[in-house]
């Protein structure tokens, strides 16, 4: 074995109730490297990361860190060992600062070993934040003031916390720039280029192929429990990266329009205002798509929230189809014809400890219930079922706990559920975060679809390439108020993130 592996694992068997997750599955990551995890959805790579955190016990597997045999038993072992973990989920305490979030996995400074040292604490977050050149959190904020990707920079943090003093070599990141903007992105970045120069080793996964073209040394591809290849960056190309994962050649990720014809206005949006929405005013046909982009901040999400009736409107109106909507409500948004897909699945939009059935059903109990008083199960379990393999669903069945699947087939839930009432607008916030490139092309696919149907589809995204090879037009927000639309065709990525740039920039000389 080479000295320069930091962690070798062989052999990783794991199966859930006679089913594999995880067939005698292997690993190498070596000193002073960026390695990807790559696979669809189920492939296994959330069942070995369990397994290397110590959280899941295998049915079989060998380790070997800095060369020495090890039993990951524990988390408590995992983490001696030197490991560290940046999970997908933002498993933030919310009532609680973003300090005491950040030492969660660590020992709160004692004032003589009794009383917890808050100001130490405070400044020991804060070292830690502007190490990954965060700057504007406050430490004392609580955590459920904060927006998503905050959330997530304060994860990243934690994983950080006393690097310097401990044995810590090997990090292991599960989509950590799900959440966050392009400069967070790059902030993350210089902070892991800092480690890999220190001889430590990051297991990075993620969906976006050209992110990791950019950040990794080698690549590890899964598909269906088992290792499929392992090979260096330069020595691939994304199109065989995705033949790999799925086992097919995808040669469109994104589907042609079939139908270009301008059609009447659907939503006309006139001066709307909320909390953080700026007399927005726009007009959506039916059958288009209009995205959304903008830097962190720039009111993406707070506009959706506000045409789902999840945030008080201050002023301005909404007509569909002509009519103009009153007394906003999100009960009220279902019934006109709204469906959303929210940002942040886990707390805004699933009920994890429910069924598949039970969570892709639950803003359409009306319609699936007799006399609308007792619920059709046997309607109910259909329409799971039908919808579940139109998003390509990995689940037992309809009767499946939502908390025992993979974050991407979590998110394939909240988007079958925004399908099942035949939507008239359809609103999606990142809807494929956390989703891999197989199941993306099928998610494009349904929104194509849609659209042919037409229906009115707005789509705000933090991946650029979406944006454009999905929309029709594109609408650029700064700060809450809508500054330039433009067309999508024939706009590269360049181009639009110097849009969303140029806005912000035009904002600060005003």
């Amino acid at each position: 074995m080479s000295l320069a592996e930091l962690l070798t694992v062989a052999g990783a068997s794991k199966s859930y109730n006679g089913v594999p997750a995880l067939i005698d599955a292997s690993l190498h990551l070596l000193s002073g490297e960026v390695h990807a995890l790559m696979g669809e959805n189920g492939a296994g790579k959330s069942t070995l990361i369990k397994l290397l955190a110590g959280v899941v016990t295998p049915d079989r597997m060998q380790v070997w860190v800095r060369g020495r045999a090890v039993s990951l038993s524990s988390a408590r072992a995992a983490f001696d060992l030197g490991l560290r973990f940046i999970h997908q989920e933002l498993n933030v305490i919310p009532q609680l600062s973003v300090a005491e979030n950040i030492f969660l996995s660590q020992s709160y400074p004692r004032l003589a070993g009794v009383f917890v040292d808050w100001r130490k604490l405070n400044a020991d977050a804060r070292s830690v934040l502007h190490m990954l050149g965060v700057t504007h959190l406050d430490p004392r904020t609580l955590a459920a003031r904060l927006s998503t990707g905050d959330q997530m920079l304060l994860k990243i943090a934690s994983a950080f916390l006393g690097a310097e003093r401990t044995n810590a070599a090997i990090y292991v990141m599960d989509e950590p720039t799900a959440a966050l903007s392009s400069g967070e992105t790059e902030m993350l970045f210089a902070v892991i280029n800092s480690l890999r120069k220190q001889g430590c080793a990051i297991l990075y996964v993620s969906h976006r192929i050209d992110e990791l073209f950019k950040i990794a040394d080698r690549v590890t591809v899964m598909r269906d429990g088992r290792t499929v290849a392992t090979m260096p960056l330069a020595e691939t190309s994304p199109e065989k990266l995705i033949t790999l994962m799925t086992g097919r050649d995808l040669q469109q990720v994104y589907p042609t329009r079939e139908n270009a014809t301008p059609a009447s206005p659907l939503l006309e949006v006139r001066n709307l205002s909320t909390h953080a929405a700026k007399a927005i005013t726009f007009t959506l046909h039916a059958g288009e798509i209009i995205g959304i982009a903008g830097l962190s901040g720039s009111g993406r999400t707070e506009l959706l929230r506000a045409l789902m009736g999840a945030d008080r409107i201050r002023a301005g109106e909404i007509r569909l189809s002509g009519k103009r909507l009153s007394r906003y409500s999100t009960r009220g948004a279902w019934r006109y014809g709204f469906a959303f897909v929210p940002e942040e699945r886990r707390t805004q939009g699933l009920v994890v400890s429910r069924t598949v059935a039970d969570n892709v059903t639950l803003p359409h109990l009306g319609a699936i219930s007799r006399g609308g008083i007792l619920l059709d199960s046997l309607r109910a379990q259909s329409l799971s079922e039908t919808l579940g393999a139109s998003v390509r669903l990995r689940a037992r069945g309809p009767d499946q706990i939502v908390r025992q699947l993979s974050g991407g087939n979590q998110q394939k839930i909240v988007f079958a559920r925004a399908l099942a009432g035949s939507p008239a607008v359809l609103l999606l916030d990142e809807p494929t975060r956390g989703v891999d490139m197989g199941a993306k092309v099928d998610l494009y696919r349904l929104i194509r679809q849609a659209s042919a149907r037409g229906v009115g589809v707005i789509i705000a995204s933090s991946d650029l390439p979406e944006l454009i090879g999905l929309c029709d037009r594109i609408m650029i927000l700064q700060n809450g108020r809508l500054v330039d639309t433009v067309q999508a065709a024939g706009l590269t990525e360049a181009g639009l993130l110097t849009l969303c740039y140029g806005a912000e920039m035009h904002s600060a000389a005003g």
